[in-house]
């Protein structure tokens, strides 16, 4: 960010950044050359302090630290302290938080004397107007997958999605259980190199890709109470914590935020809504949420807190009974992902992305087009695939006929253009009508039309709301047999 800021004065401005895995010894020349601003992670910076090839004691003029609250749940306390030891008794030094927890008080002794706190008065996430936020109970975990299904299936989440879950774990599950019904999407997984990352994140913004399936608690690792992640020699370095995907990295255009898992806490449900709607773009969030987590999603609701004491998630209302014929297929495919499955496509994914990641890195600076090729969504077929499941057409329920489109193969997007979010909200159900009211074929007369679905001041045949159809289409069609199933009566065969 701070590269593309000085983009147009980079001849008198010189940034470093020595935040990434690569050799000391490229970075050793960078910082040879004395830049006016050096960007990193505490351990990188100490690094080169200790070899000398950085040296602040009588350069620094200013120290920036970003994300504050999670410094210390990463593990970087033992190289905080150790890098003020480095610094100059005086400069001018900024933390910047989310939020102010004890982790941020005790940086903020450790660092600041006498310090301004400034704190900014706006909400912390857009308004309704922008953000429209759901909230769907499901009285099963069965039924999380099947009311998944049926939104990407019927294209009801049009555009870029993110899919947030609790555990890595669970988003490999849910990426192989998508699989079984062809529906590509990627694991943005902490595990992984950070080239790989950094192209799946690349790709995504490029519109590669539909759907991400994320995780926060795996990648962030929430700190335990009494202990600090990161103490001790090696520390609790397992996963990258410099990955985290709830927070801290820039997604472009996304449209809609499905919270398959319901977020461990409040300010989590925060930070995961704030990667849609972003400058001025709507956005749509929709939590899934079980019978037995009604009081956590009460704390979420006390800390939105709505204007006028109305909730801040609405209720989204899904007929489960119009997709019922399906929950055996579903059934199917969440018995065919086990718990081996699960390893073993973790570990076969793995080992694709070090091959790609370390032996053709030199082939891929040389030939970046064939880089734009590689792709993350793959079907990585470690259980039991039933290819039939693929060709399964979901059929339209009746009061979204004309306004839904099944699910297809996407195209590759021109290396030219980006695809940007839609105008119309994500979520077609949830936007234009937090509950979906299903009607019969013959809802089109205006004598049978009801005062609560049909307001008498709609012009007749214009589409307000999910329950008005739009001009008669034939949805079953082929070249030789012709209509072979109409949503209307009396339509010629």
């Amino acid at each position: 960010m701070i590269q593309q800021l000085a983009a147009y004065c980079a001849r008198d401005i010189r940034v470093a950044n020595v935040s990434a895995a690569e050799d000391s010894a490229s970075q050793r020349a960078v910082l040879m050359e004395k830049p006016d601003i050096v960007v990193g992670t505490p351990s990188r910076l100490l690094n080169h302090l200790q070899q000398d090839s950085l040296k602040l004691r009588d350069s620094l003029e200013l120290l920036v630290m970003d994300e504050a609250d999670l410094l210390f749940s990463f593990g970087f306390e033992e190289e905080l302290k150790s890098l003020l030891c480095h610094l100059p008794r005086i400069y001018q030094a900024f933390l910047m938080s989310a939020t102010f927890n004890e982790d941020v008080q005790t940086l903020k002794e450790l660092v600041l004397h006498n310090p301004v706190t400034l704190k900014l008065q706006e909400s912390q996430l857009p308004g309704p107007e922008q953000l429209q936020q759901f909230q769907v109970v499901c009285g099963a975990e069965e039924d999380k997958f099947l009311l998944l299904y049926a939104l990407l299936k019927l294209s009801l989440v049009r555009g870029k999605s993110l899919l947030f879950v609790n555990t890595l774990e669970r988003g490999y599950r849910l990426r192989l259980f998508l699989e079984q019904f062809s529906i590509p999407a990627c694991v943005l997984n902490g595990e992984l190199p950070l080239r790989s990352r950094c192209h799946i994140i690349s790709q995504f913004n490029q519109g590669f890709y539909d759907c991400v399936i994320a995780t926060d608690a795996e990648v962030l690792g929430a700190p335990v109470k009494g202990k600090r992640q990161g103490k001790g020699p090696k520390g609790n370095r397992a996963s990258d914590l410099e990955a985290g995907v709830a927070r801290g990295i820039d997604f472009h255009h996304v449209c809609a935020v499905l919270n398959f898992d319901l977020p461990p806490t409040p300010e989590a449900y925060v930070h995961r809504a704030g990667r849609t709607a972003r400058a001025n773009n709507p956005g749509v969030v929709l939590t899934f949420v079980l019978p037995t987590e009604q009081s956590q999603l009460g704390r979420i609701e006390e800390l939105l807190g709505g204007e006028n004491g109305a909730p801040a998630l609405l209720p989204y209302q899904f007929r489960m009974e119009e997709i019922e014929g399906f929950r055996y297929r579903c059934r199917d495919a969440m018995r065919s992902v086990t718990k081996q499955a699960i390893r073993e496509a973790r570990l076969k994914e793995i080992k694709e992305e070090l091959l790609h990641s370390e032996r053709l890195k030199t082939y891929f600076e040389d030939n970046p087009r064939d880089l734009q090729l590689l792709r993350h969504d793959l079907p990585l077929h470690p259980a039991v695939v039933k290819p039939h499941l693929g060709h399964v057409s979901l059929p339209v329920p009746p009061a979204l006929r004309g306004l839904v489109r099944p699910h297809r193969k996407r195209k590759k997007p021109s290396s030219k253009k980006v695809k940007v979010c839609p105008a119309p909200p994500a979520l077609v159900a949830a936007v234009v009508s937090p509950t979906w009211f299903p009607v019969t074929p013959s809802a089109h007369t205006s004598e049978e039309r009801g005062p609560n679905i049909w307001p008498n001041s709609w012009p007749q045949g214009q589409s307000q709301g999910l329950g008005l159809l739009p001009p008669h289409t034939c949805a079953f069609k082929t070249r030789r047999t012709g209509c072979l199933s109409c949503c209307r009566p009396g339509c010629r065969r």
